[in-house]
């Protein structure tokens, strides 16, 4: 199985042959890029849609996690015509809250998808919104996510 590698709120990790886990996804996505051929995978934990102007680069905004991930996957090889994604959280975790502005789980999602379609990497699963929050487990040594939700039960994806 690997050795498994904590992402924190707001960062991201490359890596071959291990899984990439992260926890604590309410409104945040977890968001997994995946090259098949050469087995390698990243894992982000994205807090915010996008970032402002000259905000330093973080990969706690969804624009800056996947332009990270992606060179760093590049730098490794990787060539971005392979890569898929997969995505899960963005939920809506206080449901009496109806504002967009609140919406931050919906935001971020479409914010990944219109930024993964920029880059030309196509979304092959996701399990995103609801009301329940998620851990997110990775496999890098072939694709899979394993979803596990707050209240009990688990998803592959």
């Amino acid at each position: 199985m690997g050795s498994e590698i904590l992402v924190g709120i707001g960062e991201f990790r490359v890596a071959k042959g291990a899984v990439l886990k992260t926890i604590g996804l309410g409104s945040c996505v977890g968001i997994a890029l995946y090259d098949p051929k050469l087995r390698l995978g990243g894992l982000a934990h994205v807090m915010l849609p996008q970032s402002g102007n000259g905000t330093k680069r973080s990969a706690k905004y969804a624009d800056h996690a996947v332009e990270m991930m992606t060179e760093a996957m590049e730098r490794l090889g990787s060539d971005r015509k392979r890569i898929v994604a997969k995505m899960a959280g963005g939920a809506q975790i206080f449901k009496h809250m109806t504002m967009d502005m609140l919406r931050i789980g919906d935001r971020n999602a479409e914010a990944i998808r219109t930024i993964l379609r920029d880059y030309g990497i196509r979304i092959v699963s996701e399990d995103l919104g609801g009301d329940e929050g998620r851990t997110v487990y990775f496999f890098t040594n072939d694709g899979r996510m394993l979803v596990k939700y707050s209240r009990g039960g688990e998803l592959w994806i």
